[in-house]
């Protein structure tokens, strides 16, 4: 019976987080497992708006300050050895990374 690994990778910095998913599908590629992604979700934005003048006087102006959260999703046939390499992969901090295993 094949295990099934489900890889979720988030970040704010959608660089760093396709240099990680090529990383996965390298390893993947030397070991010879099948995989399927990486997958992009919907992008997360948050909005924050912030009024310019702190004390209130004058026109009602306001600043929109906005973060935004890619997401991926790499499925991938979970044996022992290519899962130890997926677990030595350099993660930048920004990038967050979760693994189900099925």
């Amino acid at each position: 019976m094949v295990r099934k690994a489900r890889i979720k990778l988030s970040s704010n910095d959608y660089r760093k987080l396709t240099e990680v998913c090529e990383e996965i599908k390298r390893i993947a590629k030397t070991t010879g497992v099948r995989i399927a992604g990486p997958i992009p979700l919907p992008t997360k934005r948050l909005v924050i708006p912030v009024m310019r003048t702190p004390c209130g006087d004058g026109t009602k102006t306001w600043d929109k300050y906005e973060m935004r959260i890619h997401k991926r999703i790499i499925d991938i046939d979970a044996d022992e050895r290519t899962m130890r390499q997926i677990m030595r992969i350099r993660v930048p901090p920004e990038v967050k990374i979760e693994i189900e295993l099925t």
